[in-house]
């Protein structure tokens, strides 16, 4: 960020293209995973389980359902309020409050980006 400024700092994460916000959505890793794969952060996908460290969910492990990039939250499954007529949503959580437990890497390509980023 080139401005001190929070009003353009907003904007501009708010403006960013979709492979910036991409990468502003990761998570710590957990410390069996860290010490297994050498990498402390990852970007959260769709099939990571994860666990909540701050907020109302404290404590609260699942997968995740949804990753929203227009507003930089994700779902996680079984973390659900109720509409006022009764119908349960997703709460949207910020990755940087969670932890990854478990990560998906049926991809090929996370395992290139895992491979890469430990440097081998």
């Amino acid at each position: 960020m080139l401005s001190s400024k929070p009003s353009k700092q907003r904007l501009s994460l708010i403006k960013a293209p979709l492979n910036k916000k991409r990468k502003l959505l990761t998570a710590r890793l957990s410390e069996e995973l860290i010490s297994k794969y050498g990498v402390k952060r990852m970007a959260v996908r769709v099939g990571d389980t994860v666990r909540i460290l701050r907020g109302d969910w404290i404590g609260h492990e699942g997968k995740v359902v949804k990753v929203d990039l227009k507003n930089g939250r994700i779902h996680v499954e079984g973390v659900t309020i109720k509409k006022a007529d009764g119908t349960p949503v997703y709460y949207p959580i910020h990755p940087s409050k969670v932890i990854i437990t478990k990560l998906d890497v049926s991809d090929k390509w996370r395992e290139k980006i895992i491979k890469r980023r430990k440097g081998g």
